[in-house]
């Protein structure tokens, strides 16, 4: 089973890892307080209700026996997005309120965590974890990998990450698509530094960036695009790399680049040591498709599965 822990990025085992694989990490951080809060209690909060708004709330509450959230609805005092997030501090759920989404509508498992294609992420993230995380497995990356440009790798790299880190552990993407790099925009984060920077041996401080509102996620970019990404994956540098992150956090997540464009896709995948394949509706070739597997024949690649995209 994997472990989970809560924790900080730290500069210094980025640092250690960069010089021993040219790589970087995150260690464990002190311990975080919790503190139990009432419904009533993070709404009041959420929406500034003063004393008499609270009590106009209580009362509705006692008249009609309904619950906090129920009653700020029905008074106009709260929305039924404010009860979820609500909720969601309660259990610990990562969801943010719905003026505080600024993150691409693309991250469908963090903006509507309720939602019937939210639910498809955390299917596949209950498949992955019987399949690559049982008991006595090796930690190990996965790649997600598809023939084609548009196919929905950083789709579902995003959002098989996002729904990894909802768990509680730690859970590192990495953008390996090092010829159109898009984990950063989709995560609204700095691309100044990042995996082709520590490939290249100039590993910088804080490569490895916190997804804000989500604690348990981190990003690693791509950084500047270098002229020869299929050298740098190709190098033994990015196979230690793997193996380092997948040491440090609970679940590794890699986007990758198009099949189409070379074999970087299959160089990746064989490093990270499984594999995800994504076939989009109306657009992937089964030829295709057949022919990226075959490339991973012989490679020490465990084959996790197939995402049928339908978005």
């Amino acid at each position: 089973m994997a472990k989970f822990r809560d924790s900080q990025p730290d500069d210094q085992v980025v640092h250690e890892a960069a010089s021993s694989a040219a790589g970087a990490g995150a260690t464990d951080g002190g311990d975080t307080t919790v503190v139990e809060r009432s419904i009533g209690d993070i709404i009041a909060e959420l929406r500034n209700l003063n004393a008499d708004q609270v009590a106009k709330v209580l009362k509705h509450q006692t008249e009609t026996g309904v619950r906090f959230g129920e009653a700020a609805v029905a008074l106009g005092l709260a929305s039924k997005d404010d009860v979820l997030y609500a909720l969601s501090q309660q259990f610990h759920y990562p969801y943010a309120p719905e003026e505080k989404r600024k993150l691409s509508p693309d991250l469908v498992a963090l903006n509507e965590p309720f939602s019937p294609r939210a639910e498809s992420f955390r299917a596949l993230r209950s498949q992955l974890m019987m399949r690559l995380y049982g008991e006595g497995e090796t930690p190990r990356a996965v790649a997600v990998i598809s023939p084609d440009a548009g196919d929905g790798k950083s789709y579902t790299a995003s959002n098989l990450a996002v729904a990894l880190a909802q768990l509680g552990g730690r859970t590192l993407l990495v953008d390996a698509d090092m010829r159109s790099p898009r984990i950063h925009e989709i995560f609204l984060l700095k691309n100044q530094s990042g995996l082709s920077s520590i490939l290249s041996g100039r590993a910088d401080k804080q490569v490895i960036q916190q997804v804000p509102g989500l604690p348990g996620l981190f990003v690693l970019p791509v950084g500047t695009t270098p002229p020869n990404p299929l050298e740098l994956v190709e190098r033994p540098a990015f196979g230690l790399l793997m193996r380092e992150l997948a040491g440090k956090f609970d679940h590794v997540v890699v986007d990758t680049p198009a099949a189409v464009y070379g074999a970087d896709a299959a160089v990746i995948a064989s490093r990270c040591g499984s594999a995800l394949l994504v076939a989009r509706k109306d657009s992937s070739r089964v030829h295709a498709l057949r022919e990226l597997v075959a490339s991973l024949q012989g490679a020490p690649v465990k084959m996790a599965g197939v995402v049928y995209n339908e978005f």
